[in-house]
């Protein structure tokens, strides 16, 4: 006779309520005559977005109790527990400086890589509509509520070679990954993010698309819309818990990417804004 599946509890033996959330998630809304998705533009104080997305229901399921279940190579993500010497994130100089250098400690631990370079971070307070606040919209960076990943195939290699333009070549014979490493500011109830089992989201639901960043013309995958993508969250996400968002692996026998995206908890909608901050690494290893 099995055993009863044992409930997840916290360290001090309490059981863990799980709050998963019948939600909408916002998917690329594909025209289906083979137009590629239209471009983003980022820069002079402002994002233009433009593209259009369709609203389509999901549950998205609350780990809480199971993180040790889920890992960037099993499924493209992977929930840990780190405190950061920054506490409020609004000096650039010291996120640079201090906040970049644990980062890069933080992956070198959990994934034994190399060399970890880190090419920029996005801190968000603002509101769930920035993107149509209008010029300086940017200086308002809110969360981003439609499904995506950074980079699509092509978009890594794209951003390798930008910012390492003498060492490209030799750096694409061996391993690299680009990582997002997303953390709370203050404990998440609104609009909090949600990640996708990169196994339940084949390379066909995925399109190129065109975002340029300042001088930096990239390309980022949209998503289009399969009831079977699983999609998973942390709920009441503290400062201390870190997400690691895997954007891009070269290794092909691995999770190579997880979709993620904002999404609405109807329970915590007139919350205050979400304040989370991201940072973009590229990973490197020996083989």
């Amino acid at each position: 006779m099995s055993k009863p599946r044992e409930k997840p509890t916290t360290a001090n033996g309490d059981q863990i309520h799980k709050h998963n959330v019948a939600t909408t998630l916002n998917y690329w809304d594909d025209p289906g005559d083979g137009s590629r998705p239209t471009p983003i533009f980022i820069g002079k104080g402002r994002i233009t977005n433009e593209r259009p997305h369709r609203a389509q229901n999901f549950v998205v399921t609350d780990i809480s109790g199971d993180e040790n279940k889920y890992s960037l190579d099993s499924h493209g993500f992977q929930y840990c527990r780190h405190e950061s010497r920054e506490k409020n994130f609004t000096d650039e100089q010291a996120i640079q400086k201090a906040y970049y250098k644990e980062c890069e400690n933080l992956l070198k631990d959990v994934t034994g890589a190399s060399r970890v370079h880190i090419f920029n971070h996005k801190v968000r307070r603002g509101p769930t509509q920035w993107h149509h606040l209008g010029l300086n919209n940017l200086a308002n960076r809110g969360p981003v509520t439609r499904t995506h990943v950074d980079q699509s195939y092509a978009g890594a290699e794209l951003r390798l070679r930008y910012e390492f333009p003498n060492e490209a070549d030799e750096l694409v014979k061996k391993r690299y990954q680009i990582i997002n490493i997303w953390r709370p500011v203050e404990t998440i109830l609104k609009d909090p993010i949600a990640v996708a089992d990169a196994h339940s989201v084949p390379d066909a639901d995925l399109v190129g698309a065109e975002m340029t960043e300042v001088d930096f013309k990239g390309e980022s995958w949209v998503v289009r819309h399969s009831p079977t993508h699983r999609w998973y969250y942390k709920h009441r996400m503290t400062a201390q818990d870190v997400l690691l968002i895997k954007c891009f692996d070269s290794d092909t026998s691995v999770a190579r990417r997880s979709l993620h995206s904002a999404f609405e908890d109807p329970a915590h909608r007139d919350k205050e804004s979400r304040q989370s901050i991201e940072v973009r690494c590229l990973v490197f290893y020996d083989e």
